[in-house]
């Protein structure tokens, strides 16, 4: 057999095999029913398996909306009764509310209406004293006359009615309680000296009293105001005059007292006004005649004055004990021997 033969039936062989091969494949493949069969069994089956699972999740998500539901409604009613129950209790609290203010109100009511009757009768209180020192004054003012000579300020006359000032120039518990009257007074506050005024003013400045009066009783009636004004103006000439030589006097005594202590401080030689000003005068440390002019301080001329036998005493003392402590520590080298039995050492 020649070559090209051979390939030939090669060939052949390759083709024949291939035909078989396909033949076999044809025979193998299924038709078109079988296939359609095969894929809706496996749907079938598959559409089962999610219908089911869609099935249950539609069941557990129709009990979870009830539970929801329900839950929703509880929690509406509590909150229903939650509201209705703040009301009640905002309600409550009003009455409450309106009640205490009401309490409160009647309680400032009644202590403003006892303040009021506290401020009455001490407004009552004090216009009566203050009427009984009024009438204690005019009596005063009535007996006693004044006197024709002008007598000096310094001395004071003691009232006989028992008034304030009726102690002065007696004891010292009189007059420590008249200070303490005094200071009571200007303790007082603007409003206080206000109300005693006002008080004070209303018992001097006696009404009119003019209502229903005829021509006769209104001439009278002026004639006794004519004459109150005149006596007035008469005490407030002499006091006004009294003030005045009351300065007068004070200005001597104070002159009096200037010279008196411009002789004490030349007496002392100091300087003629050192004892005439409000602070005591200068230490003088040195000689009033030296032509140098001193230019020390304080300090240095105050230690000019120091010392004396004690300070030298104490020296004294302070050298000899240093002068002794240094020969001590000279002295002082090696410790003797022990001649005896030292202490705490065994016997052999």
């Amino acid at each position: 057999m020649s070559d090209d033969e051979r390939e030939y039936s090669e060939e052949e062989e390759e083709e024949e095999e291939e035909e078989e091969r396909r033949d076999e494949a044809h025979q193998k493949k299924p038709t078109v029913h079988e296939e359609t069969v095969q894929k809706t069994e496996a749907e079938m089956v598959m559409e089962e398996k999610f219908k089911k699972k869609r099935d249950d999740e539609e069941e557990n998500w129709k009990e979870y909306i009830e539970t929801w539901r329900k839950q929703r409604a509880k929690e509406e009613d509590d909150l229903r009764k939650l509201k209705e129950k703040q009301a009640k209790r905002k309600y409550q609290r009003e009455a409450e509310e309106r009640k205490l203010m009401e309490q409160k109100r009647q309680q400032e009511e009644q202590h403003m209406k006892a303040m009021e009757e506290k401020r009455q009768r001490e407004m009552e209180e004090k216009r009566r004293r203050l009427e009984e020192a009024e009438k204690r004054r005019q009596a005063m003012l009535n007996k006693v006359k004044e006197p024709e000579q002008i007598k000096p300020n310094f001395v004071v006359q003691k009232r006989t009615d028992g008034g304030p000032g009726a102690s002065l120039g007696g004891s010292a518990m009189d007059k420590m309680m008249n200070v303490a009257a005094a200071r009571g007074d200007m303790g007082k506050t603007k409003e206080q000296l206000a109300d005693d005024k006002k008080i004070a003013l209303s018992f001097r400045i006696k009404p009119l009293e003019i209502e229903g009066l005829d021509k006769e009783k209104l001439k009278e009636k002026a004639k006794e105001l004519w004459e109150i004004i005149t006596k007035l103006e008469t005490d407030k000439y002499d006091l006004e005059e009294r003030q005045k030589r009351q300065e007068y006097d004070l200005k001597e005594l104070n002159e009096r007292q200037r010279q008196i202590n411009r002789n004490k401080a030349l007496k002392k030689g100091l300087d003629p006004e050192a004892l005439s000003g409000r602070y005591p005068p200068k230490l003088q440390v040195a000689s009033k005649y030296e032509r140098r002019i001193d230019r020390r301080s304080y300090g240095d001329k105050k230690n000019l004055f120091d010392g004396g036998f004690e300070t030298h005493v104490v020296q004294s003392l302070e050298k000899v004990w240093n002068d002794r402590m240094n020969q001590f520590d000279e002295k002082k080298g090696r410790l003797p021997k022990w001649l005896g039995e030292q202490p705490g050492k065994k016997k052999r």
